[in-house]
């Protein structure tokens, strides 16, 4: 099987969901499946957060004039809704469905239509961020369908793509490092809430009360991320930043 990762990035006031979610870097929106017929396109998403970040997202998506999906970007008069199949304090799990017109696509509905079915998707929000990992069968070429993708987001958004390559190989092309989205969400929110500024302007217990999670479980993710991150720098700066030994 191959693989093809790439991320959408969304400027502000562009797609309500990602505005809720770039002012609230601790909810993250994780697809549970994700299934697509030429006419339609159904998906359960998983979504943490605080129980204030969840209502509003639950509200935003069964109200917004298009489908959150959609790359046309405007009220494309296709027939669709979403609705809340489970509901905990931190935790909402949503079920839409939508039925697709002539001037409204998707990005699963470019994948069928270039790659055919037997496909799967997986989605990872956190705030601006929007990323997409599609496996296919091995004979899959991803040219036409990344120009695809080029050609329908409108201005306002920014695509990257992150990876093309076999769907064991779990090692980015570009040599990013790889966080899971807890460890992103908790990095994302120690620099926007100023943790590593100096005089530092928070501490990791007051940013876990900001995110709604315990002190200790705030401070392993951004051990973790932390690990992650120098090791990937010490990885690609080695080569130019080793001392050589002083003469004796």
């Amino acid at each position: 099987m191959r693989e093809l990762v790439f991320a959408l990035e969304y400027a502000p006031s562009t797609n309500a969901v990602a505005d809720i979610l770039a002012a609230n870097p601790e909810t993250t929106i994780h697809s549970l499946s994700c299934h697509v017929s030429p006419d339609h396109l159904w998906r359960v998403d998983h979504v943490t957060g605080g129980r204030s970040t969840l209502n509003e997202l639950a509200d935003t998506v069964a109200d917004t004039e298009y489908y959150t999906d959609c790359l046309a970007r405007r009220d494309c008069e296709a027939d669709w809704e979403t609705q809340v199949l489970d509901r905990t304090d931190d935790a909402l799990v949503l079920y839409s469905y939508w039925s697709r017109t002539p001037s409204c696509t998707s990005i699963p509905h470019l994948a069928l239509d270039h790659f055919g079915d037997g496909l799967i998707f997986q989605t990872t929000w956190v705030g601006r961020r929007y990323e997409w990992r599609i496996i296919a069968p091995d004979t899959t070429t991803y040219t036409s369908f990344r120009s695809a993708i080029e050609n329908e987001i409108d201005d306002t958004t920014g695509v990257t793509f992150v990876r093309i390559g076999d769907a064991n190989d779990a090692t980015p092309d570009d040599g990013e490092p790889s966080l899971t989205p807890e460890q992103d969400a908790a990095v994302r929110a120690a620099v926007e809430h100023g943790y590593y500024q100096t005089p530092r302007k928070i501490e990791t217990y007051e940013l876990a009360e900001e995110l709604g999670i315990p002190g200790s479980t705030f401070s392993y993710r951004l051990r973790r991320a932390e690990a992650r991150l120098a090791a990937a720098y010490v990885t690609d700066h080695s080569s130019s930043a080793r001392l050589s030994s002083p003469d004796t």
